[in-house]
């Protein structure tokens, strides 16, 4: 993980986290894109044990409450192949302008990459009460309300809001 001072405290405990795309890029803005995030954390639960209480995936960053076995690795493993399949994407896309700014804002210490697609660290929180839980979860869901892309938090297709007023989403919830 990145150089944070939020950490993943408590690995097998529930966390919010949020990642964020290098420069804040609006990168999340298709279908495809979405999916990448979706289809990586549908593998996760169904192989690493991950359980979601919550998500939204914006235009630049996303937000997130997860726990698993080893929470750690599914974080890095979840950056590392999301990175890589963004990229590509980018790359089959001709994104040039995106490519060129995750290569030019690379850290220069990535060494063993063109680009870097995730800012660093996570900015983890251990969840650790009912009432930290339902912040968080109001703090996600509302994120799109605030920012006036949707009038109602359910509206917004990538996110677990809908799961909680009761409408089917685009990825399982676990209960809380």
């Amino acid at each position: 993980m990145g150089r944070s001072r939020y950490l993943i405290t408590e690995p097998d405990k529930p966390h919010f986290m949020t990642c964020t795309v290098l420069e804040w890029l609006p990168v999340f803005t298709r279908p495809e894109t979405f999916n990448i995030i979706v289809d990586c954390w549908r593998y996760q639960q169904q192989h690493a044990g991950l359980k979601l209480y919550g998500y939204i995936i914006l235009e630049n960053h996303l937000h997130f409450i997860a726990q698993a076995p080893d929470l750690r690795h599914c974080v890095d493993s979840f950056k590392s192949y999301t990175a890589r399949q963004l990229i590509d994407y980018l790359q089959a896309q001709q994104a040039t302008r995106l490519l060129d700014r995750l290569r030019f804002a690379k850290r220069a210490h990535k060494t063993d990459r063109e680009f870097q697609f995730w800012e660093e660290g996570v900015h983890a929180e251990w969840v650790f009460n009912e009432a930290m839980m339902r912040e968080k979860l109001d703090y996600i869901h509302y994120n799109p309300v605030k920012r006036g892309y949707v009038n109602l938090p359910e509206h917004w297709r990538y996110s677990s809001a809908g799961h909680y007023a009761g409408m089917a989403g685009v990825l399982e919830v676990a209960a809380w």
